[in-house]
C-alpha cells in the first residue's frame, strides 16, 4: 500500500510540479504530462481514497483520514463519497433509487427497474462518453448536487455540519485548480485553449477508467437488481443480497489486479469493506469455495475483455427491454 501510494501520488503530482516550474514549453509534453497525472488519478481513487475512506487503508484512524484526503487533492469531495459510496452504493448495492452507483440521468439506464426511454437504445454506444465526463462533473457540479440532496435526506444533520462541509468543499477545489488549471494558464507558454484542452484530457483518460471498472462490477447480465420489500427494506439476508449484485473480473491478472485497487475482486470488497485490498485475492479462495458449499452465487468474469463485452451486452439488453430481474 505505501509503495502504491508513493507511486500513484508521484505520478499525480509530479507533472503539475514541472508544468508549473516553467520548463514545459512544447504541446506533446504538455498533453503528455496531464495524461500522467490523470493515470495518476484514477491510481489514487481506486487505490488510495477509496481503502482509505472504508477504513481499511491502515488499522490507523488518522491515517485512514489523511489518506482519505487525496479524494479532495484531486478535485472531488471524501465527506460527498463516504455518502454515495459507503453508506448508499455498499447498503442497497443495485437497487434502483437508493444506491446512488445505479441513479443515473435520463439518458442512462443502469436498472431494469428504471424508467426506459427510447434514447436507451443507444446506451451500449454512447454510454463510454459519459463515463469519460464522470470527474469533470464530480469537480464542477456532481458534489454541490449531493451534498444538498444528501442533507434534505437527513445526512450533515449536525449543528453548522453542512455548511462547514460546503465550506470545506469550496476550499479544496480551489486549490486544486490552482494547481492543476489556473497555474499552468499562467506558468506555461502555450496558447491557454490548448492548456484547457490537455485539463480536460486528463479527465477523460481518468474519468474512463474509473468508471468503467466501477460499473462493469454490477451493470452486468448475471447479477440481480432486487427491489426493495413493502416496508423499502432488503429481502433476505445482506451477504447474500452483495454476492447476487457483483461481479469479479480477470482475477488472474495480478498486475492489473494491483494497479486498480482489487477492485476486480468485488465480491469479497463488498463483503469484507473494511478490509484492506491486498488481502482479496487470497480471500477471495476462501469467499469462492464457501459460495460454492452452500450454493451461493459467486460471479466472476475471466477477464476484463469479457467483462467490459458482457457490460456492453447488459447495456444492450437494459436500453431494449422494460423486463425486471429480481
Amino acid at each position: 500500500m505505501i509503495a502504491k501510494s508513493v507511486l500513484m501520488l508521484t505520478l499525480f503530482i509530479g507533472p503539475f510540479i514541472l508544468l508549473n516550474s516553467g520548463v514545459v514549453a512544447s504541446t506533446w509534453l504538455l498533453f503528455l504530462l496531464y495524461i500522467i497525472s490523470g493515470l495518476g488519478m484514477a491510481g489514487i481513487g481506486m487505490g488510495i481514497m477509496h481503502d482509505a475512506i472504508h477504513g481499511s487503508y491502515s488499522s490507523n484512524k488518522t491515517v485512514n483520514q489523511y489518506m482519505g484526503y487525496t479524494m479532495n487533492l484531486v478535485g472531488a469531495s471524501a465527506t460527498v463519497w463516504k455518502i454515495q459510496h459507503n453508506v448508499l452504493h455498499h447498503t442497497y448495492t443495485n437497487i434502483s433509487g437508493a444506491d446512488d452507483d445505479i441513479n443515473a440521468p435520463f439518458f442512462l439506464r443502469f436498472s431494469p427497474n428504471a424508467k426506459r426511454n427510447s434514447l436507451h437504445r443507444f446506451q451500449f454506444l454512447y454510454a463510454w462518453f459519459f463515463y469519460c465526463l464522470s470527474t469533470i462533473s464530480w469537480i464542477t457540479t456532481k458534489d454541490f448536487v449531493r451534498i444538498t440532496r444528501y442533507r434534505k435526506m437527513g445526512f450533515l444533520n449536525k449543528k453548522n455540519e453542512f455548511r462547514k462541509e460546503v465550506a470545506i468543499l469550496i476550499i479544496w477545489k480551489l486549490f486544486y485548480y490552482s494547481f492543476a488549471l489556473v497555474l499552468p494558464l499562467f506558468i506555461v507558454p502555450i496558447t491557454s485553449w490548448i492548456i484547457v484542452i490537455a485539463f480536460i484530457t486528463m479527465h477523460l483518460v481518468t474519468g474512463f477508467l474509473i468508471s468503467t471498472v466501477f460499473q462493469i462490477a454490477h451493470i452486468m447480465p448475471d447479477v440481480a437488481f432486487p427491489r426493495p420489500d413493502e416496508n423499502g427494506l432488503i429481502a433476505g439476508d445482506w451477504s447474500l443480497h452483495q454476492m447476487a449484485t457483483t461481479t469479479n473480473f480477470a482475477p488472474g491478472n495480478r498486475l492489473f489486479s494491483w494497479l486498480i485497487g482489487g477492485l476486480n475482486y468485488q465480491v469479497e470488497h463488498h463483503l469484507l469493506p473494511n478490509v484492506c485490498h491486498v488481502h482479496y485475492k487470497d480471500l477471495s479462495v476462501i469467499v469462492a469455495d464457501t459460495a460454492k458449499e452452500f450454493g451461493m452465487p459467486y460471479y466472476s468474469q475471466k477477464t476484463l475483455g469479457s467483462a467490459i463485452w458482457n457490460h456492453i451486452k447488459m447495456l444492450h439488453q437494459l436500453g431494449r427491454t422494460t423486463s425486471t430481474n429480481q
